[in-house]
């Protein structure tokens, strides 16, 4: 922990194969990208975690790996660092390297991933690549927003949320979203109309439920 920030950096990039001329021009490139260049001579010890994980992001890409494991990469960042840190977790990604990523987040799963296995109680209970699975959730399911009126249950349509003048509604069987719609706009002025997409996070807790 005496050590300095930078010569620390430096020797674990040398432990990756790395020369020290190539190990120092990378560092000093990644350093300055995320802003820490000023910590390079100051000690191990005085990092805050934030930093500290900066840091160990970059000894852990350096070298340009193949393969990367992130366990709740964004723990301990602000909403600006978790920020450039994502961003160029999808960067690396755009480039070739294959990322295992494990989180609890369901909104980094969203923006992050392609592909996901689910897992509950050590059990994998819902795999595949994300745009299938949410398609497989996605259901008769529609939000609406209006200016003035009011929406009640009737032979086309359940309200199953309302929250002022913004209104979830799942079709009944057999109705398509075009009789809904003409139904609708005889009572009410419409705004929007939307299907509802689920997120991660709804099926996360469907998937469980159902498990």
């Amino acid at each position: 922990k005496k050590m300095k920030v930078g010569e620390q950096a430096l020797y674990l990039a040398q432990l990756k194969g790395m020369t020290y001329p190539e190990a120092l021009e990378k560092l000093k490139f990644w350093f300055t990208k995320l802003d820490i260049l000023d910590w390079w001579n100051k000690k191990v010890e005085e990092l805050s975690k934030g930093m500290a994980q900066k840091i160990q992001f970059v000894v852990t890409v350096i070298h340009q790996p193949k393969l990367l494991i992130f366990d709740e990469p964004f723990s301990g960042f602000d909403p600006i660092n978790a920020a450039i840190i994502r961003e160029e977790i999808l960067n690396l990604s755009k480039e070739g390297t294959t990322i295992i990523f494990s989180t609890h987040r369901m909104d980094s799963v969203e923006e992050i991933c392609d592909y996901i296995a689910l897992i509950n109680n050590a059990q994998t209970i819902l795999e595949g690549p994300i745009k299938k699975i949410k398609e497989e959730y996605t259901d008769n399911t529609y939000q609406i927003s209006i200016s003035k009126g009011d929406l009640s249950d009737n032979n086309y349509f359940k309200v199953t949320n309302k929250k002022e003048n913004d209104y979830t509604i799942c079709l009944k069987e057999g109705v398509d979203q075009k009789e809904a719609l003409k139904e609708i706009i005889k009572d009410v002025e419409v705004i929007s109309f939307n299907k509802k997409i689920p997120t991660m996070e709804d099926i996360f807790i469907k998937a469980v439920n159902n498990a």
